[in-house]
């Protein structure tokens, strides 16, 4: 596992950005942010999970929230000013983002796309996301990664 860099990590890197990585066994299969939580021993308050949803007008959206939370469609449809939101079908994740299921990251994805991280995370020292394979988290300061994804903070969990 040492010496393992993923595309979020070389970003980081790229641009001199503080961060610590977190390793965790995955072959149990938990790989549920809650899980994940527990594995490297962190306050599920602290790492986030990215989802990837879809607008009425077909564009994709980066949602980052806590692992206890849910994605609140509405509230995220109105953050991303689109009319309604539905999430990314997990078969099309890794054709858009380049990362699969359990493993996708903010960072270093396919593509820039909007990105909207939920308000809980603005107040933190530090949150943990994923590092952009399973196995691998990153812990790093709300306001690099906003400023590395250009993400606006909302409200957009239930």
């Amino acid at each position: 596992m040492a010496g393992i860099k993923t595309n979020a990590m070389r970003l980081l890197d790229s641009q001199k950005v503080p961060y610590h990585v977190f390793t965790y066994d995955s072959k149990d299969g938990k790989n549920d942010g809650v899980s994940v939580a527990e594995k490297i021993k962190k306050d599920p308050g602290v790492v986030f999970k990215t989802l990837v949803a879809q607008g009425s007008t077909r564009n994709l959206f980066v949602f980052i929230v806590q692992v206890e939370d849910e994605l609140d469609l509405k509230k995220a449809a109105k953050a991303a000013g689109e009319k309604k939101m539905e999430m990314l079908p997990v078969k099309d994740l890794q054709k858009h983002t380049g990362y699969i299921r359990g493993g996708c990251s903010p960072l270093g994805m396919k593509k820039q796309y909007p990105t909207i991280i939920d308000l809980k995370a603005e107040t933190l020292e530090q949150m943990i996301v994923s590092a952009g394979k399973i196995g691998f988290q990153v812990e790093l300061a709300p306001k690099d990664l906003q400023s590395l994804t250009h993400a606006v903070f909302a409200d957009v969990r239930k």
